[in-house]
């Protein structure tokens, strides 16, 4: 090497980030492709049957939601809304925008989405909660859980449809895995915040009277932190909203697939129409979810009064 190229050498150095040599990269590459390939041809047929039972239960909520007569399920979510917020302003705006999305008519698309949701909401609550306790009691499972969720919030969701498409194909079961996926983290961090948060005095006062771990979270700990944990759900119900569209790139029928369609048919009014009625139904959620967390709130401040 010529003493005079070296001082090129080295800003050549300093402004390219030193990497693996492509073939490394490509073989890299081509090695896991090829493993995951062929995990899926040894296995898939038994990955399939063991979601088949998922796949079922969405049928069913699918064709429980969109088999009902239309009044029946404006009443009871008129009745939900009143029960949730006590507040004949509540119900009406969720009445009338049903009406209105049915008026427009998209009323069965629009109930396919909801029962998305619904199943993915229920689904998320029921392993997010539980997770959320055992981020608040162990902190190694919480911090190893924490650095997940980071992953899951922020890595594009058509990254991980990606495997999940490979091992089961287009439908509704990928579409419902990647929507959990998107919507579990809310509702798994502000359980454990909830419970983080409740006042060390009220944590020593039922120590004092003798509670139990089993009890102190039962019955003190869990109560006192559901509007925080009401705002998990609110949360969850509006990420799983907002993936509906990409869920329909995979397969998943409702109102996201029709904004597909619109995008490429280019269809501007038919775009709006959908994207109104996400939108809609998401405030219905949102109104709901909210009201009842504020009622939650507003026992608990006159439990501690």
């Amino acid at each position: 090497m010529n003493i005079d190229e070296a001082p090129l050498i080295v800003m050549d150095w300093l402004w390219k980030f030193p990497q693996l040599s492509d073939e490394t990269l490509l073989a890299f590459k081509k090695s896991v492709d090829g493993s995951f390939r062929a995990f899926i041809r040894a296995y898939g047929d038994g990955i399939e049957a063991f979601f088949t039972p998922l796949n079922k239960t969405l049928v069913f909520f699918e064709g429980l939601i969109t088999g009902t007569p239309w009044p029946i399920i404006v009443l009871a979510i008129g009745a939900f809304a009143w029960f949730a917020s006590r507040r004949w302003s509540v119900v009406a705006a969720a009445v009338g925008t049903l009406l209105a999305i049915g008026f427009i008519g998209l009323w069965t698309d629009a109930m396919k989405t909801v029962s998305l949701v619904f199943a993915a909401t229920i689904f998320s609550v029921g392993i997010g909660i539980p997770i959320g306790i055992l981020m608040s009691r162990f902190s190694r499972f919480s911090a190893v859980v924490q650095t997940t969720l980071d992953v899951a919030q922020t890595m594009p969701p058509f990254v991980y449809l990606i495997p999940v498409v490979m091992l089961l194909g287009i439908g509704r079961v990928p579409g419902f895995i990647a929507v959990v996926i998107y919507a579990v983290p809310p509702i798994i961090r502000l359980t454990d915040l909830g419970i983080r948060l409740v006042d060390r005095e009220v944590l020593e006062a039922a120590d004092a009277y003798g509670c139990s771990r089993w009890q102190k979270l039962w019955k003190v700990q869990l109560p006192l932190s559901l509007p925080t944990i009401m705002a998990g759900v609110n949360q969850t119900i509006m990420m799983a909203l907002a993936m509906v569209v990409i869920a329909a790139m995979i397969g998943v029928q409702g109102l996201g697939l029709n904004v597909l369609q619109a995008i490429a048919n280019q269809y501007f009014t038919l775009g709006i129409f959908n994207g109104f009625a996400i939108v809609g139904i998401a405030i219905i959620f949102d109104r709901i979810s909210q009201a009842y967390g504020r009622r939650l709130q507003k026992h608990r401040g006159e439990a501690h009064v």
